[in-house]
């Protein structure tokens, strides 16, 4: 597998089993290792979900797009940012996440709504590739607040 992992290229992950359960040990690059697993009885609950992980990805892209938008395209003076995601799974099967709450805060000075907005749009629409994967299949909410 190619181990470039850079734009334009393809994306490697290894994941390998490490109980008799389903549990995994997962990497990428030379990072380290993020156990993920499942609930009892299937696995231990010891490690990530896979909805969870996903929740991270969608939360870790998010933010920082949102971020960069503000800090690089706006000239904002964003010191932070914090972010909390709750997923709804749905009841049947496939117990896939039906809606996503997202609460983003940021620490700026002189930030606006409107730049937040504008940031927002701009992730949704055309920069943050998590959110373009799940766009139609799960429900956003998005919930911003500026700490000054």
């Amino acid at each position: 597998m190619d181990d470039k992992n850079t734009p334009g290229n393809t994306l490697s992950v290894k994941l390998q089993t490490v109980d008799d359960k389903a549990m995994f040990d997962a990497t990428a690059r030379d990072n380290p290792a993020i156990v993920v697993d499942f609930f009892p009885p299937v696995g231990t609950g010891k490690g990530y979900t896979s909805l969870e992980l996903l929740m991270i990805s969608f939360g870790s892209c998010l933010s920082t797009v949102v971020m960069t938008l503000l800090r690089y395209k706006m000239n904002k003076a964003v010191e932070g940012v914090s972010v909390e995601l709750d997923g709804t799974v749905r009841e049947e099967h496939p117990k896939a996440l039906s809606h996503i709450v997202v609460r983003l805060d940021i620490k700026a000075k002189g930030l606006t709504e409107s730049d937040v907005q504008n940031a927002l749009t701009a992730a949704e629409e055309t920069m943050c590739p998590v959110w373009s994967m799940i766009r139609g299949n799960v429900d956003i909410k998005i919930e911003t607040s500026i700490i000054e």
